[in-house]
């Protein structure tokens, strides 16, 4: 039996997650060692690693160094969270792997206890590396993936609103799945659900990340929702609002898409005092994001706020706020967000103290065909138009509002990018989204962007969540190569034939437009319709065949097979509904993509895990040009 003795170095809620975690999995590590032994475990941090680029220990950048043998552990690190994710590299050099979220889905090899002679020094490539919630998520889900993100070398979460909640209603109320029934839990129950979300993250010693949309909602005084309001605005609400074709209303009814007119003292001042108010209240928080309203083309006509830009108004009001809360002594972090109609730099404004804030780019309307490594030349800024804008769509049409930023704002910066958002259900075999991913991580020094938040569904792993595991370890390690990462992953997940199964998810990926399922580019495509086409005959053909000359998976495997066999007949059902849309033929699309429907929706509480069926069938509607009947 091994025994691990911790020698105490302080109290710390992260240290003793650290320590449970290291004697849980070594115990399952050296399940088969019959010696009585006990191991000295030292836990250090908070004091520079030796030898390392990045000198000073502080809680935002993480580093650490790994002694380990059969007489003694060390892990020193820049703070606890270093020290978790010094147990978790520890792990992976022993052969663990996690290749998804959950218990169930990972890799414990057996080994002798003489095999433990590891020593690492080690410091994260890039200081932002998370994760933030969308779709509909269980709370299983969610905390399954809080628990994930350190494994991988990720320390961030961003829970995005003031709470999950239409996540978890999302879910719970199985949104666009009617063959499940309503069980959306009470006020009290979702409180107890926000505040485990909260504490997982904590005892991960995650960073947290908090809110972004919403804060002109409440500023009005309004409960934040994602829905059309019961009511119309009430009459002292009226002059708070922007003045969009002549009135001044909730925008297409909903109230958080509604910007306020940022020119009107009592607006700017509820704003700037619901921010601040908020930051003192939750100490907790790392990251504030503060956003103004989503959706474009809706901000102030009137006079005054003609007379200035918006990103002006912007960053006026985030100085507004950064004077109160230094006047409060509170440290808290705002993350301004470049975005929309923000895309446009300010023209007079700066930020008084830069240090207090990180810069967000969020190029939503991107194409995910290709990574920020093939760009090309970057042209001039399109003019901006008050009300008139048009998104961006080539990479170095984005990237030229970056750049424009990163001319008078060289400040703490990381890129919100949307790969497993929307995109990744376009790429069938998760190949080429996991590519540019790896790609676009590796770019990020040469844009002058120190890490990466994805903004994502949690339930993004079919048929597998290759795509995530590159994201997180290559955000830790950049020089790791893809290949490496193919092979490290696939060959635990699928076993011996893994170079076999990647070639067939590579063709499937070759075959697919991550740009086509996402809205972007002509609805009648011939080329895309025939690749469509030529996913069902190339499924049809090979996947059997594929599944027989390899060995019958393990115990462990069997999940990764169970979900490869699922996801053929899914990729049959849905290119049917893809091939029709493409070619034009509108008579066969309803009812391929009827078919496709009932399957997902059939098979869902069977699958849920790993295919988010509602976000798949908005971004379906919304984007892609199906029509969504929820009660077929």
């Amino acid at each position: 039996m091994i025994h691990l003795n911790f020698i105490r170095v302080t109290e710390n809620q992260v240290v003793d997650y650290a320590q449970k975690e290291l004697t849980g999995y070594l115990c399952r590590l050296l399940r088969e060692e019959i010696t009585e032994c006990s191991i000295p475990v030292e836990f250090a941090y908070g004091m520079p690693i030796p030898g390392l680029a990045v000198p000073e220990a502080n809680d935002l950048d993480d580093q650490f160094q790994i002694l380990a043998s059969p007489q003694l552990i060390q892990i020193s690190g820049s703070n606890p969270r270093s020290i978790l994710l010094g147990v978790y590299r520890l792990l992976s050099e022993t052969g663990c792997r996690f290749p998804m979220p959950g218990k169930e889905c990972e890799y414990i090899p057996a080994i002798r206890l003489d095999q433990l002679n590891i020593r690492l020094c080690e410091a994260a490539s890039f200081r932002h590396r998370g994760v933030c919630i969308e779709g509909a998520d269980s709370i299983e889900n969610i905390l399954d993936f809080i628990d994930w993100l350190p494994k991988l070398g990720c320390n961030s979460f961003f829970v995005q609103h003031f709470e999950p909640e239409v996540f978890l209603k999302n879910w719970y109320s199985h949104k666009y799945n009617p063959l499940l029934s309503e069980e959306i839990p009470g006020r009290e129950e979702l409180e107890h659900m926000y505040r485990k979300i909260d504490k997982a993250m904590a005892v991960r010693g995650l960073l947290h990340h908090r809110v972004g949309h919403g804060w002109t909602s409440k500023a009005m005084g309004v409960p934040y929702a994602c829905a059309p309001a019961v009511t119309a605005p009430a009459k002292e609400q009226k002059p708070m609002l922007a003045l969009v074709n002549g009135s001044r209303e909730f925008w297409e009814g909903i109230p958080s898409n509604t910007n306020l007119c940022y020119s009107n003292p009592k607006a700017r001042d509820a704003f700037i005092k619901t921010v601040a108010d908020y930051a003192l209240s939750h100490p907790e928080v790392d990251y504030i994001h503060v956003w103004l309203a989503d959706e474009y083309n809706n901000v102030c006509e009137c006079r005054s706020c003609r007379s200035t830009s918006l990103s002006d108004q912007y960053i006026s009001l985030l100085n507004e706020i950064d004077h109160t809360l230094e006047q409060s002594g509170v440290t808290t972090h705002i993350v301004l967000l470049l975005y929309q109609e923000l895309l446009w730099p300010p023209i007079r404004q700066a930020l008084v103290h830069p240090e207090r804030f990180t810069l967000m780019f969020a190029p939503i309307s991107r194409t995910f065909n290709r990574s920020y490594s093939c760009r090309g030349p970057i042209p001039h800024l399109m003019p901006y138009r008050r009300n008139q804008i048009a998104l961006p769509h080539t990479l170095e049409e984005n990237l030229a509002f970056l750049e424009a930023w990163k001319e008078h704002y060289d400040i703490d910066s990381f890129v919100y990018d949307y790969p497993l958002g929307r995109a990744h259900y376009g790429d069938l075999g998760y190949h080429t989204i996991a590519r540019v991913i790896s790609s676009d991580i590796k770019e990020l020094p040469s844009l002058g962007l120190n890490g990466y938040m994805s903004c994502q569904e949690l339930r993004a792993a079919f048929p597998n969540a290759f795509p995530n595991y590159v994201m997180g370890r290559t955000l830790w390690n950049s020089s790791l190569s893809f290949e490496k990462l193919e092979e490290e992953y696939y060959s635990v997940i699928y076993g011996s034939g893994w170079r076999t199964i990647k070639e067939y998810l590579k063709r499937l990926s070759s075959l697919s437009s991550s740009d086509y399922f996402n809205g972007i580019g002509p609805r009648i495509n011939s080329e895309q319709a025939a690749h469509y086409k030529e996913v069902q005959r190339y499924v049809e053909e090979s996947y059997q065949y594929i599944r027989q000359c390899i060995n019958p998976p393990t115990p462990f495997q069997k999940i990764f097979f169970t979900l490869l066999d699922y996801h053929a007949e899914y990729c049959i059902l849905i290119t049917k509904a893809l091939a029709a849309l493409a070619a034009g033929c509108a008579a066969d699309v309803p009812g391929a993509w009827d078919s496709f429907m009932k399957f997902i929706r059939y098979h869902e509480t069977e699958f849920q895990p790993y295919l988010d069926v509602y976000r798949v069938l908005e971004v379906g509607t919304k984007y892609t040009g199906f029509d969504l009947d929820i009660d077929r």
